[in-house]
């Protein structure tokens, strides 16, 4: 792995961990045991490797809508969940959560590429609803736009709120949100 990309990695492991004003590119330099100055060099600002840390979730978002592409929605459902789990399985929370908390003070670039991924996330998320409503796999009586916050916010709030309580909860909150959208009455 090079220097940028471990910078970018462990950049956003801080992030998702401690929150983006908790740490600095000392913090960095010294877990990757390089000088301040190839932090730096990679990245002249933290606003400059937080918006690569954003951007960089974004292309794995839409890596993962092209891998599922062709998959039903609720496997489509499903891979969009694993996003939260894996975040709970490494002691994370997910890059918006985590950024969020911190939006009024991050600089407007990153708040404005933080944008752009919650909405390309809340799309695909609006998108895999009405895809599994029109195939009759999923029923829900509101509108996509709300039904795919409430998930959102559902699984935002769940990888934070079951540091406090335990995995089970988690997993019954990731097993509902299926449950709920496919049982038929």
């Amino acid at each position: 792995m090079d220097t940028r990309t471990e910078i970018i990695r462990l950049g956003d492991s801080l992030i998702r961990e401690k929150g983006y004003n908790a740490f600095s590119f000392t913090d960095i330099s010294k877990q990757l045991n390089i000088k301040n100055a190839s932090v730096h060099y990679h990245f002249p600002t933290k606003t400059a490797l937080g918006l690569a840390i954003v951007q960089e979730h974004n292309n794995r978002l839409e890596q993962l809508k092209t891998k599922t592409e062709s998959k039903d929605p609720v496997e489509k459902l499903k891979a969009f969940l694993t996003i939260y789990s894996v975040a709970k399985s490494e002691n994370k929370i997910c890059i918006v959560g985590s950024l969020a908390t911190d939006f009024y003070t991050v600089e407007h670039e990153i708040q404005n590429e933080l944008k752009k991924l919650a909405d390309n996330i809340l799309e695909w998320v609006i998108e895999i609803l009405k895809d599994g409503k029109n195939k009759k796999v999923f029923r829900f009586d509101i509108n996509e736009r709300t039904k795919a916050l409430m998930i959102i916010t559902n699984m935002l709030a769940a990888v934070q709120l079951t540091r406090l309580t335990n995995e089970q909860d988690f997993q019954e909150i990731k097993e509902n949100i299926i449950k709920d959208l496919t049982q038929q009455s």
